[in-house]
């Protein structure tokens, strides 16, 4: 019950800051796609979590592996739609013509900042499991999802764009790097909402970064590798 209390929490934070902006611009919003964006939302942490824990584990481990590949899974299957397309979600190793210098200076800077914090705070020995699962599942779900196809139908949702840094930004890319944020910092337990203020700022500063690239290159390629590096390394110094 708590997830669906959590996934309820989130969805209504969507519609709540899309409601406000609306209001402020109520001629660059298409609910239509606002409405798709929070199914979307929906779909992901039911499949994240085997159906809130009601489907069988068939895949085992000590990390969440099934529901990582549902999420994945389902994840392409929308990509595949026409009126979505897996190139349009950025679901491409094809980077988009004169992007890739100022991508690749971008994204060293965020590896070392990672690298640094793992040579500054070292973790214990980690397992082998947990080592394969931070250098896959983690960047391929969740870029494929927030930075992917979320970002693409957000971005469909709200159409005044700002020029800023070399990339089109829209209230989609900011709406999508919050609700990434709130994928990690906000939880329920009990039907008692908490919320980590630090888990927020660590989260939604990268994926600021991450949606950067994506709306750079069009491709997830470059984030995805990102992310699974800024996870594994703290396990692997």
């Amino acid at each position: 019950m708590d997830g669906v209390i959590g996934t309820a929490g989130v969805v209504a934070i969507l519609l709540g800051l899309g409601t406000v902006i609306g209001i402020v611009q109520p001629s660059a919003i298409s609910w239509r796609w606002m409405i798709a964006a929070a199914a979307l939302v929906v779909l992901n942490d039911v499949l994240l979590t085997s159906g809130y824990r009601t489907l069988p584990d068939f895949v085992g481990g000590d990390w969440n592996w099934q529901g990582k590949l549902l999420a994945l899974f389902a994840t392409l299957a929308v990509a595949a739609l026409p009126t979505i397309g897996w190139r349009a979600s950025g679901l491409t190793l094809r980077q988009a013509p004169g992007s890739l210098k100022a991508a690749l200076m971008v994204s060293l800077v965020y590896g070392a900042f990672f690298l640094t914090l793992a040579l500054v705070f070292p973790n214990e020995t980690a397992s082998a499991e947990t080592i394969a699962f931070q250098l896959t599942m983690p960047g391929l779900e969740e870029e494929a999802f927030y930075r992917g196809v979320l970002l693409l139908v957000l971005g469909r949702a709200f159409t005044a764009r700002l020029s800023l840094l070399g990339v089109e930004w829209h209230w989609g890319a900011v709406l999508s790097c919050i609700l990434f944020g709130l994928a990690h910092a906000l939880s329920v337990s009990d039907g008692v909402f908490a919320f980590d203020t630090l888990t927020m700022a660590l989260t939604g500063v990268p994926s600021v970064i991450g949606v950067w690239l994506v709306l750079r290159t069009r491709s997830v390629l470059l984030p995805v590798l990102m992310h699974n590096f800024g996870n594994a390394i703290m396990l692997l110094i």
